[in-house]
């Protein structure tokens, strides 16, 4: 089904086809229930208008009598039942959403007024701009530096949040090559406006390609090394540390016990708290002594710091 006949944009992702097959199915429905409720409503007014000569009361006793409890119940339950069945539609639509598939090449985007910054994990950037292979699935994780913004494709038929202070996970997968605009779909200042952007979808041979051809200076993991280094944490994360702290090696994704007895998994929302509000969950069995380095540290050292972990995960090298 092309979204373009049904004045809707085209369907550049393998999500864009459930989500209008529900919007189409749900205006179908509501313009069923709106066309039936005009069409008694002209009945209604012709059949039992008020008529010339004296008018006709129904005793109580006549009233009781013209009730249908059935028909009553029938039409009271089976909208609700319909509605019922859409939300849960839209339901599993959300949650399939929210939940990735293994093997999603991770991008990062940093939002802030009024540019997309977005980077690859092989370090290379892009400004405003995102190349991507057809038919790979991407998972965006997303975080912003001063206000809110929304990432959001027509196209693709998807649109999340993006806000400072924490991360947000979006993912998709291109279905059909080609250049798809990208908003900002919350306004955030002056420039709002001026806050778009572009996805360009390639063939998979020619994204290599593309990937290939730019220079960068290394990896994001390599550059959170380093980023680590700089800070001195590998002073604490180190097999042969002073300071007894948690090891990186395969952290990422685990779930760990803290010292308040409460379970929690290593993701990147909980490295982001590690690093900029360390006393917020501490790890079972290790003090309370990591330093806070909220305002050391820019959202760009922070993703290259998460993704330096997440690269430790089936690592066991100091």
């Amino acid at each position: 089904m092309n979204g373009q006949l049904f004045l809707l944009p085209p369907q550049g992702s393998a999500y864009a086809g459930r989500v209008d097959v529900l919007f189409w199915t749900m205006t179908a429905a509501t313009g069923a229930v709106a066309g039936a409720i005009f069409v008694l409503l002209i009945l209604f007014c012709s059949r039992y208008r008020r008529r010339s000569g004296p008018e006709r009361v129904m005793s109580a006793t006549a009233v009781g009598r013209s009730r249908n409890r059935p028909l009553e119940i029938t039409w009271i339950t089976l909208p609700l039942l319909v509605f019922l069945a859409f939300f849960f539609w839209a339901a599993w639509l959300y949650d399939h959403q929210q939940t990735p598939p293994a093997g999603a090449a991770e991008i990062y985007v940093v939002a802030r007024q009024w540019m997309w910054k977005l980077e690859h994990p092989d370090g290379r950037r892009e400004i405003d701009e995102l190349h991507l292979p057809r038919g790979q699935p991407v998972r965006l994780v997303m975080t912003s530096q001063d206000v809110i913004h929304s990432f959001y494709v027509p196209e693709l038929r998807i649109k999340q949040d993006v806000l400072p202070g924490r991360f947000t996970v979006l993912w998709f997968t291109p279905a059909r090559s080609g250049v798809y605009h990208l908003y900002c779909a919350e306004y955030c200042g002056t420039s709002h406006s001026r806050m778009h952007g572009r996805i360009v979808v390639m063939e998979p041979q020619d994204y290599a390609r593309w990937l290939g051809g730019g220079g960068n200076g290394g990896t994001l993991a390599q550059q959170g090394a380093a980023k680590l280094r700089t800070l001195g944490c590998s002073g604490c994360h180190s097999p042969g540390a002073t300071i007894r702290a948690p090891s990186l090696d395969n952290l990422y994704g685990r779930t760990i016990p803290l010292a308040d007895g409460s379970f929690v998994t290593v993701d990147e929302h909980y490295l982001r708290d590690s690093i900029l509000l360390p006393s917020k969950q501490i790890a079972a069995g290790y003090a309370d002594n990591m330093p806070s380095f909220a305002g050391q540290v820019s959202e760009q050292d922070l993703l290259e710091l998460v993704e330096y972990v997440k690269s430790r995960a089936g690592s066991n090298t100091p």
